[in-house]
């Protein structure tokens, strides 16, 4: 049976509770939510990227990805992503961001994805994402 890796890349604070940022078993890497905080630096709390919608969602775009190269996998190995946004109306504006955030990255093929309102979300964060990837 294949050992279950626990992912935290150097960029990201340890997490407050038993989870992880990211757990790879064989080729299955499930990056858990990422939220748009600053690279972590020792000994001070986490930093939200800015007020906005646009700082937060490339921030957090920039955490699944660093999890996902510290699992060893990369954006075209994402099957699905699930978007969890704080706010109905900032659909059209996250759009916008990720479909230019994936055409800069050069992606393949678009994974599935999945955007919901989720109003639990700690105060000042307005989105959270989450990713499954598949390598080969």
């Amino acid at each position: 049976m294949t050992e279950k890796t626990a992912i935290t890349p150097a960029t990201h604070t340890t997490p407050p509770a038993a989870f992880s940022h990211g757990v790879r078993k064989g080729n299955i890497l499930q990056v858990a939510g990422q939220v748009g905080f600053l690279p972590a630096v020792g000994g001070q709390a986490p930093t939200v990227a800015g007020p906005t919608l646009r700082e937060q969602t490339l921030q957090t775009l920039a955490n699944v990805k660093a999890v996902l190269e510290e699992g060893g996998a990369s954006w075209d190995d994402v099957m699905m992503i699930r978007v969890y946004l704080t706010d109905t109306a900032h659909f059209p504006e996250m759009n916008e961001i990720y479909n230019a955030y994936f055409e800069e990255q050069g992606l393949k093929e678009a994974p599935a994805a999945r955007t919901t309102v989720y109003v639990g979300l700690p105060a000042g964060l307005l989105i959270e994402i989450d990713a499954l990837a598949v390598l080969s």
